[in-house]
């Protein structure tokens, strides 16, 4: 019985003498097109430059091989990929739960999360809770979600118009900002807060420095995404 014992299949280019053709296209060390040239001659220009001889496109004919520092295009291609995932913005939709009585006070703190949220480039799923004898008066949750989304209308907009699903009323809020843009203006705070506290000039956007203004720093408290009203007894 035939039997096929393979290893697995290496994602990594081949260089220098683990290229295995009569010849290659080789590109030079600042991309310049050098031509068809004998795989021994390659070699040797590699060897030349104190170079690898890197195989960039395999399945042309001939292969396509270029003359570059293996260990340090390695080593740069890592960092890009880490600062990617690092930039790699995931979509978050938030959730807030009100009912559709809800007290002046109460209201003012949830719309505190939803602009907290928004503000951070994420989405804000809001959810109007009707119990009892309320669900005859959908028009109540309506009103309470146009009026949530004109309070915040500068940082989001209505993505998904209110609907009624079951006992509760559905409206999506998305950010104006995205979320990219949010991680990035959150970084740059955080380290204007840390120059500020090591007492160091914050540098302005042309690239001056101004003296940092001493001031009494409040952060809001981080809560949960999803807050719901206690139930009626």
């Amino acid at each position: 019985m035939w039997c096929y014992r393979g290893g697995s299949i290496s994602a990594e280019p081949r260089i220098n003498d683990r290229i295995r053709v009569p010849e290659v296209r080789l590109v030079g060390p600042s991309g310049e097109q050098v031509g068809i040239v004998p795989l021994a001659k390659a070699l040797e220009l590699a060897q030349e430059y104190d170079l690898d001889l890197v195989e960039v496109a395999a399945t042309a004919r001939p292969p396509v091989c270029k003359l570059m520092d293996y260990g340090k295009f390695k080593y740069e291609s890592a960092m890009k990929a880490r600062e990617a995932r690092k930039n790699q913005a995931h979509t978050v939709i938030k959730e807030m739960k009100l009912r559709p009585k809800i007290d002046p006070h109460d209201y003012d703190t949830k719309k505190g999360h939803v602009v907290r949220f928004l503000k951070q480039g994420d989405k804000v799923k809001i959810t109007i809770m009707f119990r009892g004898r309320e669900q005859s008066r959908p028009e109540l949750g309506y009103r309470l979600l146009q009026r949530l989304a004109e309070d915040v209308q500068d940082l989001g907009f209505v993505e998904s118009n209110p609907k009624q699903d079951g006992r509760n009323m559905i409206m999506v809020l998305g950010p104006h900002k995205k979320k990219t843009e949010a991680m990035a203006e959150a970084r740059e705070a955080q380290a204007a807060r840390k120059a500020e506290r090591q007492g160091q000039p914050v540098a302005d956007e042309d690239g001056s420095a101004e003296e940092p203004v001493v001031e009494a720093s409040v952060e809001e408290p981080v809560v949960e995404a999803s807050a719901e009203e206690p139930a009626e007894a």
